[in-house]
């Protein structure tokens, strides 16, 4: 019973106006992070993981079994040197809160200087939290905060009370304009009711009487059990999107799921529209039927229960408002010519320096004509869907709506009777849009795709808005990315840099004055760093990478990413070791030969100079090798050849093991130095294997 006596609850509420779904999430995180700090910091002990909680109002911390006193060890502390100013020497001893009488000095290696003792004591815990939590409370860092009224404080949104309670008795404190206590309000709309509490149990129960869920986690899964409960009930299917769940878990304390529907007439227009409307204006969950279409019943949740039904109404009106706009702009956009409009795209600037969207459309269009040469498509059809990919931007609802831009040209372009190819490549074309969005897959949609992009990175290149180490403002690090993705997930083997070089030509016939040279260098690291990044996240071992971007540029990155697959694959395997022990015995007996010696080895071993058959086999095998390399059949077949560069472990195994590479004839040395050279430059048709680690 003593040891339990011995702990108690810290528990703290801050009561603010509504703070908006994504403060709450990272408010959440840095409270937790550095309550958990200053804890560790200060050994106070406690019990369970420790709680930071919200609703849109609360953020609730929450120590479980917390130490009523800690006890602190003796401690030596070091002043200043003995040569140091007097000042120096008051201001040690006033941070200390001791006299002078109390400090002695002390030769360490670095000279003479003054020391403290601090003698070990008992703190209650209480006077800590008193002294610490202000100070934590004002480290707390918002992305967005505000200033009312006539006090200094900045916090999300104006902070109202205090409640902090350890060992079931209020911790004063002040903290700006406020003054801590035991009671908080207890309905967030009529503020004059407030209530004390004595501990987060007595609280959190209270709350729970009245509906209110304090936990954002237990708010989360009962929105998502209820969503998918009620769907089944209904017959109808749900894909919950996470980060709306999470949003809409953030902004509601009452949490009660509401199915509504809407007039069916509205499944006439684009999908994408419906759903962008009550995703993310709405903040409601769309319905699809069991074929996997849209349907006209989408559910809310409401932040309170609704007996007479006037909160499913008014969504209700709502949303048939936005629709009916929608639908509205629908119908004037859809029969306004795409082609007729493109002379309009001169209005619109694309970028100061890179001139308008008329101009980037042009570009994207001969662009677009040179890699239909190379993927063996229709030049007409991808120039005509590259001229007028960028006139939905001229529409009502692409200002509407600005998510859509793409996807509502493809509706644009399909409703004015364009063919099927040409309607996805402008739906198509800003993809991917992000890590986990798709590529596209058919050939006028992946040319159209990785036209624009290359336009747009070779632009913002030629007028030298490249992407710092911290910032990326014009996103270009995605628009790599996406176009990497986009040639090897579609297996294309496109030449980059002459893409690249005829992008700036486009440019400079449209005036502009781009350093060809300069942006091609710029770009091809640019892209290999993004290359990089993109096999990493694939899982190929760093090594690896390293070791397959050497020498690569940028006509070779769908060879380098299966070569460097292929040996991640088997790097561990019989297969992988027998490659690199090969590679490396030569290559190691090399490296140091030609460090501590100025040799000239170049790699071309003369036969004549053979001392045995060792030698004559290994020269044998590695002529063996070329030949396989040279075989158009075999030139993508990666695994096949690592195989044939793993059956060279026989004839270097003899070799090493019979033959004295160091030899006191130096003729003979030279030679079989140049024998190994032979060997590492034929291995080396794969890719340089000097940065692979060695598995011997």
């Amino acid at each position: 019973m003593k040891a339990k006596n011995k702990m108690s609850d810290f528990f703290l509420e801050l009561f603010s106006e509504e703070i908006p779904a994504n403060l709450q999430s990272e408010a959440r995180e840095n409270l937790l992070k550095e309550f958990k700090i200053f804890f560790e910091k200060e050994n106070i002990v406690f019990k369970n993981e420790p709680k930071v909680l919200s609703t849109p109002n609360r953020l609730v911390v929450f120590f479980n079994d917390v130490n009523k006193e800690i006890f602190k060890q003796s401690e030596e502390i070091r002043g200043p040197s003995i040569n140091a100013p007097e000042k120096a020497l008051d201001g040690f001893v006033k941070s200390n809160k001791t006299e002078k009488k109390y400090i002695y000095k002390k030769n360490t290696d670095k000279g003479e200087f003054y020391f403290y003792k601090k003698q070990s004591k008992k703190i209650k815990t209480a006077d800590i939290l008193r002294e610490k939590v202000p100070i934590i409370l004002e480290k707390l860092v918002w992305k967005k905060s505000m200033k009312w009224g006539e006090h200094n404080l900045y916090w999300g949104r104006p902070l109202k009370s205090i409640l902090a309670i350890f060992d079931q008795k209020p911790l004063k404190f002040e903290f700006h304009h406020l003054t801590s206590s035991n009671y908080t309000f207890v309905d967030k709309d009529f503020e004059e009711k407030t209530k004390p509490f004595k501990n987060f149990n007595s609280y959190s129960l209270y709350f729970k009487s009245r509906n209110v869920i304090i936990d954002n986690e237990v708010r989360k899964n009962k929105i998502e059990k209820e969503l998918i409960q009620f769907s089944k009930k209904k017959n109808l299917r749900i894909n919950i999107d996470k980060k709306l769940l999470n949003e809409v878990a953030n902004i509601v304390e009452k949490p009660k799921v509401i199915l509504c529907s809407f007039d069916k007439k509205f499944l006439d227009i684009p999908k994408e529209i419906i759903i962008i409307t009550m995703q993310h204006h709405q903040k409601y969950f769309p319905t699809l039927d069991n074929k996997e279409n849209l349907t006209n019943n989408f559910f809310i949740v409401a932040d309170s229960l609704d007996l007479k039904g006037f909160v499913k109404t008014g969504n209700e009106r709502v949303v048939e408002a936005r629709l009916s706009d929608a639908e509205f702009f629908w119908n004037k956009n859809k029969s306004q010519s795409l082609v007729k409009q493109v002379s309009k795209l001169k209005n619109i600037n694309y970028f100061k320096g890179l001139g308008t969207y008329y101009d980037k459309a042009q570009r994207i269009k001969k662009l677009s004509g040179l890699i239909s040469d190379e993927l063996l498509i229709s030049k007409e059809k991808i120039e005509l869907a590259s001229t007028i990919c960028k006139v939905d931007l001229l529409s009502d609802l692409v200002g509407e709506f600005p998510e859509l831009q793409g996807v509502l040209g493809g509706y644009f372009a399909q409703s004015q009777g364009f063919e099927k190819e040409v309607c996805l490549a402008i739906s198509e074309h800003y993809l991917p849009s992000g890590i986990d969005s798709k590529v596209p897959k058919k050939p006028y949609s992946l040319t159209l795709s990785i036209s624009d992009k290359l336009d747009s990175l070779v632009g913002f290149f030629g007028i030298n808005l490249k992407p710092t180490s911290s910032k990326d403002p014009y996103a270009l690090r995605r628009l790599a990315i996406g176009l990497i993705k986009t040639i090897l997930e579609n297996n294309k083997d496109l030449k980059l840099k002459d893409l690249i070089n005829y992008s700036c030509q486009l440019y400079n016939q449209q005036s502009r004055d781009f350093e060809i040279k300069n942006i091609q260098k710029d770009l091809t690291l640019f892209f290999n760093e993004r290359f990089k990044n993109y096999m990493k996240e694939k899982g190929i071992r760093q090594d690896i990478i390293e070791s397959s971007t050497t020498s690569n540029n940028l006509d070779n990155i769908l060879k380098t990413f299966k070569k460097a697959s292929t040996l991640n694959k088997f790097i561990t395997k019989e297969l992988g070791v027998d490659v690199i022990s090969s590679y490396k015995r030569a290559f190691n007996i090399l490296n140091n030969e030609l460090k501590s010696k100025d040799l000239e080895i170049t790699g071309s071993a003369d036969p004549g100079l053979f001392k045995n058959d060792f030698e004559k086999n290994l020269y044998k095998k590695i002529h063996d090798i070329r030949k396989d390399f040279t075989n158009v059949s075999k030139e993508d077949d990666y695994q096949g050849l690592l195989m044939t560069l793993a059956s060279a472990k026989k004839e270097v195994s003899d070799f090493f093991e019979n033959v004295i590479v160091i030899d006191d004839d130096e003729t003979i040395k030279k030679n079989r130095l140049e024998l190994l050279k032979m060997l590492c430059k034929t291995f080396d048709n794969y890719f340089n294997f000097s940065r692979v680690e060695s598995l011997m």
